[in-house]
């Protein structure tokens, strides 16, 4: 999750310390890296770089040189075959005219360079902003919903292979193993919250485990999703596009590109576009739900299914929390208050959020 490329909205976010690593490390890392980087992908001399704090997994600079200005990634939460695989469906994505950045080839004609046990990949830099999802005009955003949908059929046509005959199977957890997760969680927090995030996080479990309770008759039925599938990008967001005079004019991090259901995209993307404040834009998640069925034409049956295994999903999961436990960065605390919030009112208004996904 978090963009390769990224074009501060005001400013760069100072973050001192991040999983234990400052930001002097990151430099001393990409420093003794950079004579190497330099010489394999040809950038000439460089002239500076800074460190981008917006990433929550890998690392990223701007690196301006003689030859232009860059986006360096340090690869860090991704195998790196992986990474190659990914990175080179990018180019043959921007020649059919998907707002991609072709990534740089090395002079052996890698996409990845390793220098001292870590993995780089260079992109040219690409100029815009992050809007978040409520700040786009409805035009926008169903414009949006057609840019995913052209970046889907981009990838039937030119993924990294070929797409299996089944839908991946999605495990539907069981309330039992989300109700101990949830107490594994309690006895990880303060018994006696002192801090306000302790005591927000303390009383947030204990409504999930009511929440739970109270809908385990709701959980999805089967493993299969409903639907056509194929490759996706796999975290298309606000922090993952540029854009210029209301245009996306790059889609970034390709990380997570995998095999996946169309309609558990539409329904992920919506949700982290639209999902602000503790409640859904249901305008919004209309027109961006009709600008992609414009396109692709997902059934009204599809997309429920796809948001009702979105939501069990979030009623079963505690990601956010076990991350800044396990890692102490606040980001992370914030994003599970922020969700559960969102999943609460979702839970109260579940007739009116499939209405607004079914929309053409």
């Amino acid at each position: 999750m978090g963009p390769w490329l990224t074009k501060s909205d005001g400013g760069f976010r100072d973050a001192r310390t991040v999983q234990g690593v400052t930001d002097a490390t990151r430099e001393d890392d990409l420093l003794a890296a950079l004579p190497t980087l330099s010489r394999r992908f040809g950038l000439g001399e460089v002239r500076s770089s800074e460190y981008l704090a917006h990433g929550l997994m890998n690392r990223n600079w701007r690196l301006e040189t003689s030859a232009g200005t860059y986006a360096v990634k340090e690869i860090t939460d991704v195998p790196l075959p992986k990474v190659r695989r990914n990175l080179a469906v990018l180019g043959d994505l921007a020649r059919g005219g998907i707002p991609v950045p072709a990534p740089l080839l090395a002079d052996d004609g890698d996409l990845v360079t390793e220098v001292a046990g870590h993995g780089y990949c260079v992109l040219p830099w690409m100029d815009g902003e992050h809007v978040q999802g409520t700040d786009l005009t409805l035009d926008q955003t169903r414009d949006l919903g057609a840019v995913l949908a052209r970046l889907h059929e981009g990838l039937r046509r030119h993924g990294p292979g070929p797409v299996p005959a089944q839908a991946p199977v999605a495990k539907v957890r069981a309330v039992a193993v989300a109700d101990r997760d949830a107490a594994t969680l309690l006895g990880r927090l303060p018994a006696d919250p002192a801090t306000d995030f302790d005591k927000a996080a303390t009383e947030a479990l204990h409504g999930r485990r009511g929440l739970l309770a109270r809908h385990a008759g709701a959980r999805p039925e089967g493993e299969v999703p409903a639907g056509p599938h194929g490759w996706t990008h796999g975290d298309f967001q606000y922090r993952n596009l540029l854009r210029q005079g209301g245009r996306v004019v790059a889609v970034l991090d390709w990380d997570r590109l995998g095999v996946r259901p169309y309609g558990e995209e539409v329904a992920r993307t919506a949700q982290v576009q639209f999902g602000v404040g503790g409640v859904f834009d249901l305008g919004r998640i209309a027109a961006f739900c009709a600008g992609y069925r414009s396109v692709i034409d997902l059934s009204e049956g599809d997309l429920a299914d796809a948001v009702k295994r979105l939501w069990w999903k979030r009623l079963t999961d505690f990601w956010q929390l076990e991350f800044y436990l396990d890692r102490q960065d606040p980001t992370f605390g914030e994003m599970f208050l922020a969700d559960e919030a969102l999943l609460n009112w979702w839970t109260g208004h579940a007739d009116e959020v499939q209405a607004a996904y079914a929309s053409r």
